[in-house]
């Protein structure tokens, strides 16, 4: 999917959302990010960076660390690289209109000794995620007999970072500002140090909290990092159609 179908969905004259360069590298760079999007639907974006673009699955549930749930992925256009920095609110009226939150960022490596594009092709893409929240080893794999074609399914696979019963809505703030999805859509500032940066409400948020890698890696399956003071939302209906 060329950018060209995320440029067709944007007015970006009415939007925040970054607009594609017209040229872009495609060196083997491994970011990954996961955007909480709160448009028509509550949905998670989970993109990792693959030949120069973001690679993007929507998935309503969002991810999880527990190994023992399969959550649907809707594979769609891709993304500039420039969108994995993104925190704000979309207008109403353009594509996606809502707020979207910077959940999760950090880098990924690929599993397998295929090229990303050949096993995306191949419909089994296996990768381990060093992020914020999300750490260890998962798997993206494609329902080719279902639906639309764009059906994918993402689990965790068993390792020292799965825990069962993780539920992604106990982690609902950003990495990016610490604001909840609230404080987003109300463009309320930062919680922690401010700076200028691309798409947020002009503020970045430094926090001095260690990666949950860090504190993982000594063991099995600890106890998932803990959101600022008073950051976790009430809880909020979800449903299988998104916007990416």
């Amino acid at each position: 999917m060329p950018l060209e179908e995320y440029a067709a969905k944007r007015r970006f004259e009415k939007t925040p959302e970054p607009p594609p360069e017209q040229q872009r590298s495609k060196s083997a760079a491994n970011f990954f990010c996961v955007q909480r999007h709160d448009a028509t639907r509550l949905h998670y974006d989970f993109r990792l960076e693959i030949d120069g673009v973001l690679k993007s699955w929507a998935v309503p549930k969002g991810p999880s660390l527990d190994p023992g749930v399969k959550h649907l992925a809707a594979h769609v256009e891709d993304h500039p690289i420039e969108y994995g920095g993104f925190e704000g609110n979309i207008p109403a009226g353009n594509y996606g209109a809502g707020s979207v939150m910077l959940w999760d960022r950090g880098t990924f490596d690929l599993l397998g000794e295929l090229p990303a594009a050949a096993r995306i092709a191949k419909g089994d893409l296996k990768f381990r995620l060093h992020g914020e929240k999300l750490n260890g080893d998962f798997a993206l794999v494609h329902m080719r007999s279902r639906g639309k074609g764009n059906e994918w399914l993402l689990i965790k696979k068993r390792d020292p970072f799965a825990v069962e019963g993780w539920d992604v809505e106990e982690h609902a703030w950003s990495v990016l500002s610490g604001r909840t999805q609230e404080e987003i859509a109300q463009n309320l500032p930062a919680r922690k140090a401010k700076r200028k940066t691309a798409g947020a409400s002009d503020r970045v948020w430094e926090s001095s909290r260690p990666a949950a890698r860090g504190a993982k890696a000594a063991g099995a399956a600890a106890a998932p990092s803990a959101a600022p003071p008073s950051a976790a939302p009430a809880k909020k209906k979800r449903s299988s159609r998104s916007k990416g």
